[in-house]
């Protein structure tokens, strides 16, 4: 059975690593270079950088800052933010990144995870997708969330695997920042419908919450900023429960 991986969430905004409530109420959580290295050196699995402004400000990710990111880290490495063109992959990939994330461009212009994927191989495309449930139904939003769509959560998912993304990563915009626990039904529901890894994203607050969304939810992965950020679950005391509960872990 592949092991279950522990993945720290780098929001950044301005040079910083920020983290609100929902998508909204950003606070400040440090410099993300440094965090960077304090999680790859505390035995996190891997590691995602997103430039949460980035497509709303239309500009790309900071390379430089991606650069200094890579310099420090000696695992899997995912950047996201503003990334439309196989240029924009390929540039990202020489600065030191393993995996891309996409999502409003990806929405926009499906072909795009086809390109990439052809290009680069599924390995390296991860489509993240930011939903809200809604009287029962999940849909899309875009732009960190701003921007909602008619477009829903296991449709567009099914088309995401078809046109060739190695993984998805899944945000419940519901779930965001509340500390509540992940959004386990549409998980599995997730889990059940696709072929590739999924990444839990959104509600993270206890231990048991990553137990539950790995048992429950079915998911390959589950992410974190927070809890991380300001100290809340240290990661080797969270593998070391995982482990007790039968979750294969990398120790």
């Amino acid at each position: 059975m592949l092991t279950k991986r522990i993945v720290p969430c780098l929001d950044i905004k301005n040079g910083r690593t920020v983290k609100g409530v929902n998508f909204v109420d950003l606070r400040d959580a440090g410099d993300p270079v440094e965090l960077a290295k304090q999680y790859a050196d505390l035995g996190a699995d891997e590691l995602v950088f997103l430039d949460i402004s980035a497509t709303q400000e239309k500009r790309k990710t900071m390379h430089d800052m991606v650069l200094k990111v890579a310099e420090q880290v000696n695992i899997p490495f995912t950047v996201g933010g503003g990334i439309s063109s196989i240029e924009d992959v390929d540039d990202l990939l020489h600065c030191g990144a393993d995996k891309v994330s996409i999502n409003s461009s990806a929405v926009k212009r499906p072909d795009l995870i086809n390109e990439l994927s052809d290009k680069f191989g599924s390995q390296c495309v991860v489509v993240a997708i930011d939903a809200k449930e809604i009287e029962g139904e999940w849909f899309v939003h875009l732009a960190g969330g701003t921007i909602p769509t008619d477009i829903k959560l296991f449709d567009w998912a099914k088309e995401v695997e078809q046109r060739g993304a190695g993984e998805i990563l899944f945000t419940s915009m519901n779930h965001d920042g509340t500390k509540a626990g992940f959004a386990n039904k549409a998980l599995a529901k997730l889990s059940d419908l696709l072929n590739i890894p999924i990444i839990a994203s959104g509600g993270a607050g206890t231990i048991q919450h990553f137990a539950d969304t790995f048992i429950e939810g079915k998911a390959d992965a589950a992410l974190a900023a927070s809890v991380f950020h300001f100290g809340e679950i240290p990661i080797l005391e969270l593998k070391e429960e995982l482990k007790k509960q039968g979750i294969p872990i990398r120790l």
